[in-house]
């Protein structure tokens, strides 16, 4: 249509829609007839279209497509927190769990501090099961901010895995372990407690797949997160997918007749994202997407399950470039945290020696590095207190090198550095939603929206 050809009529349409589409109708919602028993939310944490965009470049190519593009209700997702422009990941999943904007940092709990209900304290207290999976820390962010209150996500972890134990949620898959054991809980371990209240421990893979009839699992897979798909092979490690977590847990929780919580978070998505590390994210997707898709294979004839996939917030601004070298990215084969390992630190202890950056680079990330650059990333190294970052950070550092080289579509490491979020953006975040109640999933939404839709549509 031309510009001079669109109606005074049109005009009010296309408003008149569009303030539709931005204020979603919890009342409809609350009187729909066809409401879903069971609730199971994907949170890809740092998830934003540029994240998915180039997993599907690299995976597909520029003509193919994801699972969760085919969802039926598609919405875009506001992220702010309640005095911050930029969210973190714990006001982010605080709002997603409960409704309420919080300050950043803060966990289950409002911007006055006063605790907040999730969507999945409401199912346990409406006595049906719940469950939550991260390939991050159980006790951490995401996974925490629907089930636990702390003040603090930094300082919180401890007290969050306490929580988990009063209020004996039935699934609780992750890394984490060293915040249930004595170390962090004043010389008491937690593990015996959980298992003398009913819970069946599993720490590996293999162990998880043997689980045949638990009524509560607790899964701890890592000390603290779970590592990177691209390391694992390298690393001997053991831990379960993150489809293989999924699995179980529906497992076990659609034992309840009455229904079931389940929040499942792709937690890496974010640290790949914030090492500006391509390859990762493009890892790190597929296994969620993956994920997605074996859950709604599974829901398609049961017509009683509501999923809604989103993300928490944007992480590094990522996206794909008209001179992005997707097959120079293609070859690597490890993290730049993994990489970060590999290095040999310098007599002085605030460096690494020269020769070993350069052939870490030339082996793991497929070019050579100059002088310069290794001069450069040395004094990107230490810490403000003098000291060598941890490893995780020293990784972000190496990945940013890593993009630059292949001009890949980043957030530049001075403005990651200046952030308190470690570079996430306020960009609005894709949400994708199929099942009874879906179609109240779309338009412009507030973070906030989404659990107060859940709840109009699941509350008894």
């Amino acid at each position: 249509m031309k510009l001079n050809t669109i109606t005074l009529a049109t005009i009010i349409a296309l408003t008149s829609s569009s303030q539709v589409m931005s204020s979603p109708n919890f009342a409809l919602a609350q009187a729909e007839t066809a409401k879903p028993k069971n609730v199971i939310v994907f949170i890809g944490d740092g998830m934003g279209l540029g994240q998915i965009e180039i997993a599907r470049h690299m995976e597909y190519g520029k003509d193919g497509s994801h699972f969760i593009e085919s969802l039926p209700n598609v919405a875009l997702v506001k992220t702010y927190s309640a005095n911050k422009q930029v969210t973190d990941s714990a006001a982010a999943g605080t709002a997603i769990a409960t409704s309420v904007k919080t300050n950043n940092g803060a966990i289950g709990v409002d911007s006055q501090g006063i605790e907040v209900d999730s969507v999945l304290d409401d199912f346990q207290k409406s006595g049906r099961k719940v469950g939550v999976i991260s390939t991050n820390t159980v006790t951490d962010a995401t996974p925490a901010a629907f089930t636990a209150s702390v003040a603090d996500r930094y300082q919180g972890q401890p007290a969050a895995a306490r929580q988990m134990l009063e209020h004996e949620y039935d699934v609780l898959l992750g890394g984490g372990s060293k915040y249930f054991g004595p170390k962090k809980q004043d010389g008491i371990d937690l593990l015996p407690k959980f298992e003398q209240t009913g819970y069946t421990i599993v720490k590996d893979k293999d162990q998880l797949a043997a689980v045949e009839d638990a009524d509560k699992l607790l899964g701890l897979f890592n000390s603290t997160y779970m590592n990177y798909k691209l390391d694992r092979d390298d690393l001997g490690s053991n831990e379960p997918s993150l489809e293989l977590m999924t699995e179980k847990a529906i497992n076990i929780l659609e034992k309840d007749k009455d229904g079931f919580f389940l929040m499942v978070e792709g937690a890496r998505i974010d640290h790949a994202a914030h090492a500006a590390d391509i390859t990762g994210v493009w890892k790190e997707f597929m296994e969620f997407d993956r994920t997605v898709k074996q859950t709604v294979n599974w829901a398609a004839n049961r017509n009683d399950t509501l999923i809604v996939v989103l993300a928490d917030h944007e992480t590094m601004g990522l996206s794909v470039t008209e001179p992005m070298d997707i097959s120079g990215l293609k070859n690597i084969t490890v993290s730049p945290e993994f990489m970060a390992g590999k290095l040999t630190k310098a007599a002085d202890g605030k460096s690494f020696e020269p020769d070993s950056i350069k052939a870490v680079f030339k082996e793991y990330a497929g070019f050579e590095v100059t002088d310069e650059q290794v001069n450069e990333l040395n004094s990107h190294m230490v810490s403000s207190k003098g000291k060598l970052k941890y490893q995780y950070k020293l990784g972000w550092e190496i990945g940013s090198i890593i993009a630059a080289h292949y001009q890949a579509g980043v957030i530049d490491r001075s403005v990651r550095e200046a952030s308190s979020t470690g570079g996430h953006s306020s960009n609005m975040v894709p949400l994708f939603a199929a099942g009874p109640g879906s179609q109240y999933f779309e338009g412009v939404l507030n973070n906030t929206d989404v659990p107060k839709l859940i709840r109009s549509l699941t509350q008894k």
